[in-house]
């Protein structure tokens, strides 16, 4: 039986593409500002459906990273997961080359993979019949193909994988490679989230299934995490990416160190197809098990991202299950769901969410959650309400709860050599 010495993981790069901003910098600068990025669908045209507003990434264009050849053979989703790869790579400075390229590896995850593409290529198989399909349609849909081509971009030979857990994929894709690192199987991980959801077939769907907010009178105020008048949540779309890598290597090439990650639990439901397990049960259990993971008490937690989705099950659920794993810190630490501004990205949120942890913890900010102006009696803590806070953030967590019962906390805590 093969023993393990787990090794220190620290996060070294970030990367966003998100409906607040197309950087690193201009995404956190949106989200201490409270930024809002829900506005009316332009993607295709929603006059018929019930929701017709998303957080769209705006001004994106995939030619700042790709050559026009391999973004056209790219679905939005994948576009995304790549850009933001190589942007966290060149935030670490971290170079790929033939001595180190086996120990770099890459996670992403995704909800749904490339449902624009298939819905473009059900379209034309319909009225032009089977062999006008582009020989392209299943690379560029398969969701595994982010993670793929971002390793063909950058050279990572290493471990390299998809996980699909729904909206939790993201943080699974994290925590994941955070195992992988620790127990030496990688120098490096580039991982994180991404998802281009915000298509027909995509909102027919979420909304059937009344999971969508209709306050389409009303965009920038849809999304309103524990407010007692969220009506469900606002979709977004992008993509978060970290390089997670091992402490001594990380040193020994002198670079930055946001913050150590330290903990990553993951459980689930086993309850229902779509709603959570009532108080957060297996929400809890997630938390409690990423707590103990990093070896860190309750009162020591500064800070949670939180699932916080807008909508009538989860935000009290969640609460629910804050109460039951912080005891009585539950009222001294700060939540916020940074949902409130960018939507929720389904597989891509943990991606987004886990690069707002790690800046909170380096840069000791907290996001806001806004629009949170009639607060539902169930929601009783501080979710840091409206307004961004400068506040000491020793540790960090991030939540992801995704249909099928999957959650996923991970921690975050300040790096001290």
């Amino acid at each position: 039986m093969r023993s393990f010495e787990l090794k220190r993981v620290v996060v070294t790069g970030l990367g966003a593409i998100t409906p607040i901003g197309n950087t690193l910098a201009e995404y956190w600068e949106g989200l201490v500002s409270g930024r809002n990025g829900i506005a009316p669908i332009t993607l295709f045209d929603a006059s018929q459906h019930d929701c017709r507003m998303a957080g769209e990434v705006k001004g994106f264009d995939p030619h700042d990273y790709l050559d026009r050849k391999e973004a056209k053979r790219m679905d939005r989703f994948s576009q995304f997961g790549v850009c933001a790869s190589k942007q966290a790579l060149a935030d670490a400075k971290f170079v790929i080359n033939d001595l180190n390229a086996e120990q770099v590896g890459v996670i992403l995850g995704t909800g749904i993979g490339g449902l624009k593409v298939m819905e473009e290529q059900q379209t034309i198989y319909l009225d032009r019949g089977p062999n006008r399909c582009s020989p392209f349609m299943v690379p560029m849909m398969i969701a595994n193909m982010a993670a793929g081509l971002t390793a063909i971009q950058t050279g990572a030979k290493g471990p390299n994988v998809c996980t699909v857990t729904a909206c939790a994929a993201g943080s699974n894709a994290i925590g994941d490679a955070f195992r992988l690192v620790q127990r030496g199987y990688a120098q490096a991980m580039i991982c994180g989230g991404t998802e281009a959801a915000v298509t027909p077939l995509s909102f027919a769907g979420f909304t059937s299934c009344r999971a969508m907010s209709t306050r389409n009178d009303d965009p920038l105020h849809a999304s309103r995490p524990f407010d007692r008048d969220r009506d469900g949540f606002v979709m977004g779309e992008g993509a978060g990416v970290l390089i997670l890598e091992e402490l001594e290597h990380a040193l020994s090439r002198g670079a930055k160190i946001y913050a150590e990650m330290v903990g990553y639990g993951m459980t689930c439901d086993a309850y229902h197809m779509t709603n959570i397990a009532p108080q957060g049960e297996g929400a809890a259990r997630a938390m409690s098990l990423c707590l103990k993971d990093a070896d860190l008490t309750p009162d020591q937690v500064s800070y949670i991202n939180a699932h916080g989705t807008s909508t009538p099950v989860n935000d009290p659920n969640e609460t629910a299950a804050i109460k039951t794993v912080l005891g009585e810190h539950a009222r001294r630490v700060a939540i916020s769901s940074t949902k409130s501004m960018t939507g929720h990205l389904l597989g891509g949120s943990g991606g987004i969410e886990g690069v707002a942890a790690v800046m909170a913890v380096a840069n000791d900010q907290l996001p806001p959650t806004i629009n949170l102006q009639n607060p539902d009696p169930a929601c009783d803590l501080d979710y840091v309400p409206n307004q961004s806070r400068s506040h000491a953030v020793e540790v960090a967590l991030s939540n992801s709860f995704g249909f099928g019962g999957h959650n996923v906390t991970l921690a975050f805590r300040k790096y001290r050599p």
